[in-house]
């Protein structure tokens, strides 16, 4: 991530942000510039949405892409490759970020996989709905799934053939990683 401004208001990143073709990550004043991913990131990550959204047609909870940001009581503002909420979505910033998703999928690069696993999650854990934290490596069959038990305390499962099944308890959905790594 490229930092384009020094030490700003959160104001001043959403006007950013309202006018910017490019998504910036927001976070202690810093505004991060977030690079495009790869084919296979934007392949595995567009599968796994809408492998989603038919498995959620009719349910409470509902995907969503890239698209909407999400904020972390931590103070991170950033934009998960796909979220999701269930009930009523918990809305600010003009309907622009969502505060209560209950799952966030991150597609790893090899510049944020290390921050995606350390950092951003120390963040994301910081949400209170949050029950599920998905991983997916989009060069190679490779996904954790770490899912909370108590307030600080997570589970993690480690998935690496195309025919194994993630289960999200809380959304009641079951999903084989090939629906989202085929081609």
């Amino acid at each position: 991530m490229l930092q384009v401004k020094p030490c700003f208001s959160r104001e001043d990143y959403l006007l950013l942000e309202a006018q910017s073709d490019v998504k910036h990550e927001f976070l202690a004043g810093q505004a991060y510039a977030m690079a495009g991913g790869t084919f296979n990131h934007a392949r595995v990550a567009g599968n796994l949405f809408a492998s989603l959204r038919q498995l959620l047609r009719g349910k409470p909870c509902q995907p969503m892409n890239s698209d909407m940001r999400v904020h972390t009581p931590s103070g991170l503002d950033t934009y998960p490759d796909v979220s999701v909420y269930c009930g009523q979505p918990d809305l600010n910033d003009k309907q622009t970020t969502l505060l209560n998703p209950v799952l966030l999928v991150e597609v790893l690069s090899p510049s944020t996989r290390e921050y995606d696993r350390s950092s951003k999650f120390a963040h994301y854990r910081s949400i209170p709905s949050l029950q599920d934290y998905l991983l997916i490596d989009p060069e190679a069959v490779a996904v954790e799934h770490f899912h909370r038990l108590k307030r600080d305390e997570w589970l993690l499962r480690v998935y690496s053939q195309p025919d194994d099944v993630l289960v999200f308890d809380t959304l009641g959905i079951s999903l084989a990683l090939n629906e989202f790594y085929t081609q």
